[in-house]
């Protein structure tokens, strides 16, 4: 259809043609049933995310007791029972209403926040995935009431008998997402992420008694306490001894909680919790400001492990940013970055952590600290580049001034130029690095027979010549190679071979890591380890690697977790490429170790019958050689 257009005169501009299909209205509203399922998206990713959301919910309701029942890591049932204020008839049915809450009434109240759920999406968004059940009661009232809900569809609200409080029920999870439901992990994956969700919000309120049930087992059951207490019964303990307590009070925030002592570091961000006004967060910025506490007390690669909250007046951040309500904005982030950082480096050094000066000490024993702002002198050779030991004359002369004035004249001032260029380079560069084929090549022809010497330099590396020249061996990745390839083997052949223990070994979990084991057990025995489930958070080795000395199983087997976990976050390895890796890295010879000829021998030999010699599983180069030219190059011939 034709359409004339025309300018405000009622001159002519144009002439348009418009079809009737395009006059049709295109845009319109979702049914709520819909919208609550994308919603849900974003806020509701697995089981851990709906249990969040339901503990948050009860927390709020001013309960002091919470109880939490599981079935199949939360794929079944997922029920929540709390004695906290309970909701009226008219309450319990609006609140599967979206952007429902009784939280906040206007915006200005965002920045008066201090309940943990306010945008009143999430019951919504899980009542459109799933099949829920409520029952729920004031203490004033004789009858509660129950409502059935069914993807989003009231099935049922009626009045009924129950207890003070509310109990949900939050069964089949994504059953009518079934590509949603398809993506979540095993059993044992799914129950990782559900403690991790459940220690965040326990911590954060040791004022309350928590309990979980997966399966009919009790896997916590927390009474109200102190915040020490509740980390000890949470990670164990151990923790008791562990941690050193952070108590900072300013007029921008109050800071409290606890971090991990140095020595107890380890290789993966495990516990490491940050709550603002009880609400776990995750900042970088503030991860960075403890790192940076810790600085010269660290190894690189390590990390260590802090429980701290922050108490701030809410006007002064904005939690509003992510569905999750993990992010959080300051107003002021660089004065909490000073504070934080500042009243974490005070705890370290008021509990002789940091080093410290001492009086009384016995200087003769002092040992010198040398930190990055120290300055050491480079040792310097004075050298006589004039002296000549078959010169009889001035055989008996003293190095005099005299000695230094006669042969001046014999040095060339610009001498030091004539090495200009030649410095060694910290990494080998593409010439220096054979392919694998041909350090097989020089190794075959070379052997270990031919009375070529081995020897250890700087307890890091193996040295030896081939025929192409100088071959040097980094022995703590050779060794790493050379475990690699075998318990990989292992694996693929799904045989281990281990020894048996005369005196097994107890080892208790922590609830995480024990789910871990759990969920690796097969793997974990076919590389040698012999191991059994003894009661609660506890396994029992009967057998282990013969790599593996005797009293070392613990050491051994909390390192393989952790280099797992390591992998697992930054590599996303399947799970035996992982564990191959994780338990080569951990039972490598480190630098530093002296080995004997025989062991030098030896190692070379188990690296060049590995089927890639060349480089780690990491792809690090384990051998170098610098060539017969390369000298000469060297030594300007």
């Amino acid at each position: 259809m034709p359409v004339r257009i025309h300018s405000n005169d009622g001159s002519f501009i144009a002439i348009f043609a418009i079809s009737k299909n395009n006059m049709t209205d295109i845009i319109q509203l979702l049914p709520d049933s819909v919208a609550n399922q994308i919603a849900a998206g974003e806020v509701i990713q697995r089981p851990a995310s709906a249990l969040k959301e339901l503990l948050e919910n009860a927390i709020d309701s001013g309960a002091n007791s919470i109880q939490v029942i599981l079935k199949d890591a939360g794929k079944t049932l997922i029920q929540v029972i709390d004695n906290g204020c309970g909701m009226s008839e008219t309450d319990a049915r609006m609140s599967f209403e979206r952007h429902a809450t009784s939280k906040i009434k206007s915006a200005d109240d965002l920045f008066a926040i201090r309940t943990m759920g306010f945008r009143g999406e999430a019951l919504a968004s899980i009542a459109a995935i799933a099949q829920v059940e409520m029952k729920t009661k004031r203490m004033d009232d004789e009858l509660g009431v129950a409502i059935e809900i069914n993807g989003s569809k009231i099935e049922n609200q009626s009045a009924c008998s129950c207890g003070n409080g509310t109990n949900i029920s939050v069964k089949n999870l994504f059953f009518n997402v079934p590509a949603r439901r398809n993506f979540l992990k095993s059993n044992n994956v799914e129950t990782r992420h559900i403690i991790d969700e459940f220690q965040r919000v326990a911590l954060a309120h040791p004022d309350l008694s928590f309990s979980l049930n997966h399966n009919g087992i009790d896997v916590f059951n927390l009474n109200k306490g102190n915040f020490k207490q509740r980390i000890v019964a949470l990670f164990g303990n151990q923790y008791n001894e562990r941690i050193v307590a952070v108590d900072e009070s300013t007029n921008i925030i109050n800071i409290k909680g606890f971090v991990g002592k140095p020595e107890v570091a380890k290789k993966t961000r495990g516990e490491q919790y940050f709550f603002v006004n009880k609400r776990f967060i995750k900042d970088g910025y503030l991860n960075h400001a403890v790192q940076s506490a810790f600085q010269e007390l660290l190894p690189a690669g390590s990390y260590p492990s802090y429980f701290l909250c922050i108490d701030i007046d809410p006007a002064k951040i904005d939690i509003n940013i992510h569905p999750t309500k993990t992010e959080i904005k300051f107003e002021d982030e660089k004065s909490v970055y000073a504070i934080v950082r500042a009243s974490v480096k005070r705890a370290l050094g008021q509990y002789s952590v940091m080093p410290s000066m001492d009086f009384e000490i016995d200087t003769s024993l002092a040992i010198p600290v040398i930190t990055k702002n120290t300055v050491i002198t480079q040792p310097t050779i004075n050298l006589k580049p004039g002296y000549n030991p078959f010169d009889e004359e001035k055989k008996n002369i003293p190095a005099s001034d005299k000695w230094r004035n006669d042969n001046k004249q014999r040095i060339d001032p610009n001498w030091q130029k004539l090495y200009e260029g030649l410095e060694l380079k910290q990494e080998p560069n593409a010439a220096t690095l054979n392919s694998q084929q041909e350090l097989q090549n020089d190794w075959d022809e070379e052997g270990i027979d031919t009375g070529h010497v081995f020897f250890q330099l700087l307890g890091k590396y193996i040295v030896t010549s081939v025929r192409s020249g100088l071959m040097i061996i980094d022995q703590q990745a050779a060794h790493e190679r050379v475990l690699y390839e075998r318990y990989h083997q292992f694996l693929l052949n799904n045989q281990g071979i281990h020894q048996q223990q005369l005196f097994p070994q107890t080892i208790e979990f922590s609830t995480y890591d024990f789910e871990l084991v759990k969920e690796l057990e097969e793997e974990i025995r076919l590389l040698g380890f012999d191991i059994r489930e003894f009661g609660k958070n506890t396994y029992v080795v009967h057998g282990v690697p013969s790599d593996i000395q005797a009293g070392e199983e613990k050491e051994m087997i909390e390192g393989l977790l952790e280099q797992y976990k390591n992998n697992a976050g930054e590599l996303r390895l399947d799970k035996r490429e992982n564990l191959a890796r994780s338990i080569a890295s951990n039972l490598a010879i480190k630098s530093g170790k002296t080995l004997s000829l025989k062991e030098m021998k030896h190692l070379t030999d188990e690296l060049f019958a590995c089927d890639n010699p060349s480089t780690t599983p990491n792809g690090k180069p384990i051998v170098i050689i610098i060539s017969e030219e390369e000298f000469s190059k060297r030594f300007g011939k």
